[in-house]
């Protein structure tokens, strides 16, 4: 069984580029959704971020507003390594308990779609790392019609995260995404069959 990492910035067109995998018949990993769960209400993240951050991050129904816990991590380095030792190790307890399924399932190929996936140390394990990039001016235009939102606002989004350049650098392979869903498709079949002949 081959494990392979799938990252991207904002608007690169990681989630297609996963949801073509799956279509193949990878197992998919969704790391975002891991993040969630971890940090349900009851659940020991939830309780330790609580005690972090306090009761004001929370929503009415005691689920943790991530909007407001992101406006405070995200201007004090501080607070975001608080905030990654309470989850990260967590997250990864979830991808191997996701591990063991897909090994169970006899899964062939399993892709752990991570947005953060370069920046976290408890996944340093995972090779290869493919990266999906694509020029600004696509990443705005897709995440405007996808989100409703300002270019403006998609602008200070793609700015908040690591730049495809350092991306690329740490990258076994490089997915570019500038052309039609059906060139990306290509790219990623071509990609299925170079990573399970090796």
């Amino acid at each position: 069984m081959k494990i392979v990492g799938l990252t991207g910035g904002i608007g690169s067109g990681k989630t297609t580029v996963a949801q073509i995998f799956k279509e193949l018949g990878a197992y998919h990993i969704d790391a975002d959704l891991l993040a969630r769960l971890v940090v349900e209400p009851g659940r020991p993240a939830w309780e330790e971020i609580v005690k972090r951050f306090g009761k004001e991050i929370l929503n009415p129904d005691q689920s943790i507003n991530r909007e407001k816990l992101a406006g405070i991590v995200f201007s004090d380095p501080q607070a975001k390594a608080d905030l990654e030792k309470i989850t990260h190790p967590r997250i990864a307890q979830e991808i191997a308990r996701e591990i063991q399924k897909a090994q169970m399932q006899g899964a062939e190929l399993v892709i752990i779609d991570a947005p953060l996936l370069l920046e976290s140390a408890q996944v340093s394990w995972i090779r290869p790392v493919i990266v999906v990039v694509a020029d600004e001016e696509q990443k705005v235009k897709r995440v405007c019609e996808r989100d409703g939102v300002s270019p403006e606002e998609v602008r200070a989004r793609i700015k908040n995260q690591s730049p495809d350049s350092e991306k690329i650098k740490k990258a076994d392979f490089v997915i570019e995404n500038n052309g039609s869903l059906e060139e990306l498709r290509e790219k990623v079949i071509a990609l299925w069959k170079e990573l399970l002949k090796k």
